[in-house]
């Protein structure tokens, strides 16, 4: 299966890499993914420039722990200066502006870019719907991300409430409950069947019809338990057979069957149902609510999805994403995921830097007055440190087509003459290097976790003597 990505985390992902030390930085991206779900790429390249500056300082004859212990003493350095120049950043539920910006940024160097500010808006109105703001909690596994190929980027949604990728068993049921009272099943629609190994001689029409109308009981008690219960939808995890099809439909009971379990918890916590796995144990006090459900379909195509929405305990939402094919549908998800984890990290923690290589800047520019006051052997390590995070802005101006040498000069002149450290790469030819006036900004933990994974990552890998591979 072929993959189409411009997302860090993922090109590693699917890379198939046999290099060990590779290895190690295919696992540092999916750290920084993990932890804080945005910058894999930043702490790729932080990273290969950190050993590519140790090279250098092992080919002059410094000992790899030395080498290491300047990273680490670098690396506090350059946490201490963005801890200084972070700025913090007011946000409330009635002034969300803040954090759309934030996730804009995050957005500008995904494929969504064309309509990053309507999928930003997406995302913060997702996060704060879920975020306890007092205990500055975000429970991002209350929001699913669900995609269908098809209709337009600026088509996607935020749904109040959980799509599930399925449609109503049978196509004469009602395709619109409202004010719906749901029975979460984890039991089939299907007579019990016995634990031993048996076999059934059919010999004469009559015993047949013995054995179907015990069938049809079985079946007609399941109806009416559901029935009796008050629920007026039924929601199973397993799939039922045409008979039982038939009797929920001429009960006026709509089913949708093969829900997977994921979906039938998030439809639990969302109703403020319960999940019941035997049909006996169902009472109305089980049963979920929600104000509306509805089958939706699109366009020509058989394709159909169930919004439940209005749910009793609203903290469950989903982000519904159209594209014109998969590929466009996969990439936007990622890219929502992305935009989410942002959000969510300055709902924990308000404080932001800068882009545009200008945290970068700054940080290598407060390493290299810190190494001149270091008297011992690690003044080299940590002044390799700091023309490692050059790395960051250079990239960033080769990208955007720019003289990497000539912008990265005059911007730490800037810097330096102008004391600002928010002046980084103008990536956009806006025609100012101010990232706070271009509105390009990045999480200060964020920021933090790059820097710390890519030492701790370099300082692993200088401890390594030699690789020995096992015989296969």
């Amino acid at each position: 299966v072929s993959t189409q990505s411009t997302w860090g985390a993922t090109i590693m992902d699917k890379m198939e890499v046999t290099n060990e030390i590779a290895n190690l930085l295919v696992e540092l991206s999916k750290s920084q993914d993990n932890e804080i779900g945005d910058g894999t790429t930043g702490v790729v390249v932080l990273a290969g420039a950190l050993l590519e500056q140790a090279e250098a300082l092992l080919d002059k004859g410094i000992h790899p722990i030395r080498v290491a212990e300047g990273y680490e003493s670098a690396c506090e350095i350059a946490v201490a200066e963005l801890q200084r120049i972070a700025d913090t950043f007011p946000f409330s539920k009635d002034d969300v502006e803040p954090l759309i910006q934030t996730a804009m940024s995050t957005l500008s160097s995904k494929i969504v870019n064309q309509f990053k500010r309507h999928i930003a808006e997406i995302c913060v109105k997702a996060v704060l719907a879920v975020a306890d703001l007092e205990r500055k909690d975000v429970n991002l596994d209350l929001i699913k991300v669900e995609g269908k190929p098809g209709g337009r980027m600026e088509d996607c949604c935020l749904v109040d409430g959980i799509v599930v990728d399925k449609d109503i068993s049978h196509p004469q049921m009602d395709k619109e409950i409202k004010d719906a009272k749901i029975a979460i099943l984890t039991c089939p629609f299907e007579p019990p069947k016995p634990k031993t190994k048996h076999k059934i001689d059919v010999t004469t029409p009559e015993e047949y019809e013995r054995l179907y109308e015990k069938e049809q009981e079985y079946f007609r008690k399941m109806v009416k338990q559901c029935k009796d219960s008050g629920a007026t939808l039924i929601c199973c995890q397993w799939g039922f057979d045409d008979e039982a099809n038939h009797l929920l439909m001429a009960n006026k009971l709509p089913a949708i069957r093969w829900v997977g379990g994921v979906e039938i918890e998030l439809i639990a916590i969302a109703t403020g149902g319960r999940i019941v796995p035997r049909f006996e144990e169902l009472t109305p006090e089980k049963l979920g609510n929600a104000g509306l459900v509805r089958e939706v379909g699109f366009g020509t195509t058989k394709d159909r999805m169930i919004f439940i929405e209005k749910c009793a305990n609203s903290k469950a939402v989903t982000i519904f994403v159209r594209g014109g094919n998969k590929m466009i549908v996969e990439e936007a998800k990622r890219s929502i995921h992305d935009a989410l984890c942002v959000v969510r990290n300055l709902v924990r923690d308000n404080r932001i830097v800068y882009g545009g290589g200008s945290a970068e800047i700054a940080c290598s520019l407060a390493v290299h007055a810190a190494a001149d006051k270091i008297s011992t052997v690690e003044q080299y390590a940590v002044r390799s440190f700091a023309d490692a995070l050059d790395a960051v802005p250079i990239a960033l101006a080769e990208n955007s087509g720019l003289n990497p040498i000539e912008h990265l000069t005059t911007v730490k002149a800037a810097q330096i003459r102008e004391k600002i450290p928010y002046l980084g790469i103008d990536c956009l030819d806006v025609g100012t290097a101010d990232m706070k006036q271009q509105l390009v900004y990045e999480t200060l933990i964020g920021k933090i976790s790059q820097l710390r994974l890519a030492t701790q990552m370099s300082k692993m890998i200088l401890k390594i003597d030699d690789v020995i591979t096992e015989k296969s």
